[in-house]
Order: structure tokens, then C-alpha cells, then sequence
């Protein structure tokens, strides 16, 4: 019941009811990711290519898309990784996640929550007093 109730009232964990019935009734699953995410392919799209989309395994981030599944899901590729040896480049980085609102996230000195003062900048504003 709870699952059901999720699908229904929330996009961000999962799939919703009316992705599962799109996907059940016109997507081919290609594959799985090492994160337990599932991408699907099916149908058209207007301008002519194959629609892929993924279904997320918990929070839906579309960075925790890995690399090859990332060029892929853009159509750089028509093979999906489950399909071949992928070899992630040394250049791409592991997904990372967004720190935002963490106690990991970046907070610059003169942030509200890091004691000190900023440094000035060009683009600070001095305000107008009257008599100068």
C-alpha cells in the first residue's frame, strides 16, 4: 500500500503509476547500471530517434547516471553498455553526490555559517550615504 501511495503522490523516488504503464506497455528494458538503476527503450520520438528514458532506484539524480549509460541515454550510442565491455575514460569521474544542504557542502569564509569576514571583491556594492 505505502508503495502505491508513493507512485501516486511523489516523481522524485521512483517511478510514478503512469511511468509504470508507459513502460509496461511500450518499453523494452536494456539494461541495469551498477546503481540498480533500469533504462528502457520504446517507441519514437517526432524527430525520429528511439525514446530512452531510465527508472531510478530510489531519489531520482540524474547524475548518478553513469558514463556510458549517459552516452547512451543521449543517443552518442546506439550499443548501451550492457551490451558491450564499457571502460569508463580516465577523465570521467565516479557519480558524487550533491552536497547541497549537508554538512559537506561548501561554505565559503563570510558565509552565514563560517565565522570571519569575505574578502572584498570588484563587485561589491558600496552604498550611497547622503553628503558623499
Amino acid at each position: 500500500m505505502k508503495n502505491l501511495l508513493v507512485q501516486i503522490f511523489t516523481w522524485w523516488n521512483g517511478q510514478t503509476i503512469g511511468t509504470r504503464f508507459a513502460t509496461w506497455r511500450f518499453g523494452k528494458r536494456v539494461g541495469e547500471d551498477e546503481f540498480g538503476n533500469v533504462y528502457y527503450e520504446g517507441g519514437m520520438s517526432s524527430y525520429g530517434l528511439p525514446k530512452r528514458w531510465v527508472i531510478y532506484k530510489g531519489y531520482a539524480e540524474a547524475s548518478a547516471i553513469p558514463p556510458g549509460w549517459h552516452g547512451w541515454m543521449h543517443h552518442r550510442t546506439n550499443v548501451p553498455p550492457s551490451q558491450e565491455n564499457y571502460v569508463a575514460k580516465e577523465w570521467q569521474k565516479p557519480h558524487r553526490a550533491n552536497p547541497t544542504g549537508s554538512p559537506q557542502a561548501y561554505r565559503p569564509p563570510g558565509s552565514l555559517v563560517v565565522p570571519g569576514e569575505r574578502p572584498r571583491v570588484t563587485g561589491d556594492y558600496d552604498a550611497w550615504t547622503p553628503g558623499n
